[in-house]
């Protein structure tokens, strides 16, 4: 089994950054690919960008591009996401999402485990 656990949530102002951190432990394999979704309240888990292991290739939804900024850090097995210029449209609940079979589409059924999620709140 795999635990993936995200942190670095918050509320802050229009404009300002955060970076969540998503921790996985457990039998994770070290060529495993990880994604990170959200989810607003009433609205479907959506995707936000994917990461793969083995080539450091980066995917993004249209609606991040040149704000958000996925990345990893293998030998602590934590995957980051650096969220700049946030905007209220932004708020959600953010989840990050492991993939044993080094998936990295936008599908959520593609990804094996994921964390509880970290709540993202941005204002005006």
């Amino acid at each position: 089994q795999v635990q993936v656990v995200e942190s670095g949530g918050g509320l802050v102002r229009a404009g300002a950054s955060l970076r969540l951190s998503c921790a996985a432990s457990g039998r994770t394999l070290s060529s495993h690919s990880a994604a990170w979704f959200r989810q607003a309240p009433g609205e479907e888990r959506e995707f936000v960008a994917a990461i793969s292991w083995n080539g450091g290739t980066t995917y993004y939804a249209d609606f991040v591009k040149g704000r958000f900024t996925i990345s990893r850090d293998n030998s602590k097995n934590t995957k980051y996401l650096q969220m700049n210029n946030l905007k209220p449209e932004d708020t959600a609940v953010y989840y990050c999402a492991v993939s044993m079979a080094g998936h990295t589409g936008s599908r959520r059924y593609e990804y094996d485990y994921w964390g509880q999620g970290t709540q993202v709140t941005v204002s005006s």
